[in-house]
């Protein structure tokens, strides 16, 4: 026979059951008296957490030559049309060229010591090559791919041939010289989709356009007046991480 779990010195378990209880009552009837914040909040965002910053405006990280091939990269991924500019006039260069300045460009928080096998689809990323090395070697395989095949750069071909490239690099149709081909493509893809819809304070999104186009409102401080109104355009201009001009309103 099991023995009898032991309570407290001095507590019977019929008292325990009744103080266990009482402090969820107790519990409760704090929360039901929860303070409603209003005007301007009384924190910073990232006071605790700041994220990466830096004050120089220019290129951190690519040299003119690689800005002038990914700019007509993501301008083929994420084309001008009658919604939105393309993927150069919304920033998604000035994205990536950040995201490579700082940590994520050396995979700095994550595990990179060997051995580096081919995985599985379900295992992800297994290659040894971070961001930064990514970036410098296929951009400059690419450069040489399209010299060897059209006599140009690749920022200088037609759009029509840079479609084809793209998608033979998509597929592995199109060979690079120092770096798998998909798995470049698959990097330039990511990132240029991440600087499109990012927040604007990490360098694309410029404008809030893509946020704009889609109707997201951002970050907004408190949306309680708003979680009935379903179905509706409520017409909210996005806020950004970084606040708006009515977090420094005084309340």
């Amino acid at each position: 026979m099991p023995k009898r779990q032991k309570t407290l010195p001095g507590v019977t378990r019929r008292q325990l059951l009744s103080y266990s209880a009482a402090s969820l009552a107790i519990g409760a009837s704090v929360a039901a008296k929860a303070t409603v914040l209003k005007g301007t909040p009384g924190w910073q965002p990232f006071a605790h957490n700041p994220i990466e910053t830096f004050e120089h405006q220019g290129w951190l990280f690519f040299n003119e030559k690689e800005v002038a091939t990914l700019e007509a990269i993501v301008d083929r991924l994420i084309p001008a049309d009658e919604l939105s500019v393309g993927g150069r006039d919304a920033g998604c260069v000035v994205f990536i060229d950040r995201q490579l300045k700082g940590f994520y460009g050396t995979f700095s928080r994550l595990y990179m010591e060997g051995p580096f096998q081919q995985g599985t689809p379900e295992q992800g990323d297994q290659s040894p090559l971070v961001p930064q090395q990514r970036y410098r070697i296929g951009l400059a395989d690419l450069e040489d791919y399209t010299q060897q095949e059209f006599n140009k750069p690749f920022h200088q071909i037609t759009a029509e041939q840079q479609d084809l490239v793209l998608h033979g690099l998509e597929k592995g149709d199109v060979k690079l010289a120092n770096i798998d081909a998909k798995l470049f493509m698959t990097q330039v893809l990511n990132n240029t989709m991440e600087g499109f819809f990012a927040d604007p304070m990490y360098g694309g999104n410029r404008d809030m356009v893509s946020w704009k186009m889609i109707g997201f409102p951002g970050a907004r401080y408190d949306y309680r007046d708003l979680v009935e109104k379903h179905n509706q355009d409520l017409h909210l201009s996005p806020v950004s991480i970084e606040g708006g001009e009515q977090w420094k309103t005084k309340g």
